[in-house]
């Protein structure tokens, strides 16, 4: 394949952008992955793969090794009120974002995606003679001048997706919730991810290993990791003493808006196509589905199958996920939904069933 053309331009190189690859070469088709990151590719995530996922990458032949956990644990701001629920089926893992990087790379590697170093700064399209009308796109643009055509683009660059903007797709964000993550030299004490609730945000703890937890906490612009964790007195006793074996690392602004994930050639997959919150903790899950739909879209020659399919994939998340995010932040709400998926097991084991699978 030539370097400067490809069946599939995948731009981005994290977990969704390398999954829509992979896609791409199990499909037969030439695949050129563009990232400007030469090494494992980092993120202020919280790091538990759900089943589904864990699924979905078995699938891809994607080999990962991590700390197992069997459901999601909600946790009152008074550390004793909680909610419960182990998994109706499969397992989750909770997995360093750079070995899942590190083995998707690999299967990457080994499928035949071919990679190519350099930061994209547009899209390329065909113009008339004269110079002036804006045909088709047919490539993407990088910032050192060069082009790369391609039949079909698929925008895996997420949140700040320069192929969102350039594509015309991007409504915005409302930029009110940011998260960071750190890791903490301490032995799981649970088999859950526990989702501890404060007044202004959430912390996730995630097994990672037997003797390191991941620490990702939501809440508002400016919230430092420090300041974040006074909020949550019962998680801030469990940490006591033990050594941070990460820095702080940040994201956001979590909430994007699309008004399309298509147009033209050009399919926004993952973050990129529009984001609402990290709250339910399914994004990589969703990325994975979209990835594989993206694909067997082109593939088919039908990207206007694509945002039908997309919306069905992600509507529980987004319904689910606004509706929370919406709900607490009224101040009584968000004090009342631990008590409440406490005293209603079953509307809580479902929510989180719908979106572990």
């Amino acid at each position: 394949m030539s370097p400067e053309r490809a069946d599939l331009l995948v731009v981005g190189g994290g977990p969704v952008g390398l999954a829509a690859a992979i896609e791409g070469r199990r499909a037969g088709l030439s695949v050129l992955l563009v990232e400007p990151r030469t090494g494992p590719v980092d993120k202020a995530c919280g790091e538990g793969l759900m089943p589904g996922t864990v699924a979905a990458l078995d699938r891809l032949g994607v080999l990962i090794q991590g700390s197992p956990f069997r459901g999601i644990r909600y946790v009152a701001p008074d550390g004793q009120t909680t909610a419960t629920h182990h998994f109706a089926a499969g397992v989750g893992l909770g997995v360093r974002r750079i070995a899942l990087h590190a083995a998707l790379t690999a299967r990457a590697t080994e499928v035949g995606v071919i990679r190519h170093c350099g930061r994209v700064v547009g899209l390329a399209r065909n113009r008339t003679a004269a110079g002036s009308e804006v045909r088709a796109v047919v490539g993407i643009e990088l910032a050192d001048g060069t082009a790369i055509n391609g039949r079909w683009i698929l925008g895996c660059d997420g949140l700040h997706s320069i192929i969102r903007r350039e594509s015309g797709l991007e409504l915005g964000s409302d930029g009110r919730r940011f998260g960071i993550r750190r890791h903490a030299a301490l032995a799981p004490w649970a088999d859950v991810v526990e989702v501890h609730w404060s007044a202004n945000g959430e912390a996730y703890v995630t097994p990672i290993s037997d003797s390191e937890v991941g620490i990702a906490v939501l809440g508002p612009r400016g919230w430092s990791f420090d300041e974040a964790l006074t909020t949550f007195p019962a998680l801030t006793r469990r940490l006591d003493g033990a050594a941070w074996t990460t820095s702080a690392r940040g994201a956001g602004p979590l909430r994007q808006k699309v008004s399309s994930p298509v147009r033209d050639r050009v399919l926004l997959i993952g973050d990129a196509a529009g984001y609402v919150d990290a709250l339910t903790g399914e994004g990589l899950r969703i990325g994975l589905a979209c990835a594989r739909a993206a694909v067997r879209a082109v593939v088919a020659g039908r990207p206007q199958d694509y945002p039908r399919t997309w919306r069905s994939l992600t509507r529980e998340y987004r319904w689910l996920t606004s509706g929370l995010v919406s709900a607490t932040r009224i101040p009584v709400a968000r004090r009342m939904l631990v008590p409440v998926a406490s005293r209603l097991p079953r509307v809580f084991g479902a929510a989180v069933d719908a979106l572990a699978r």
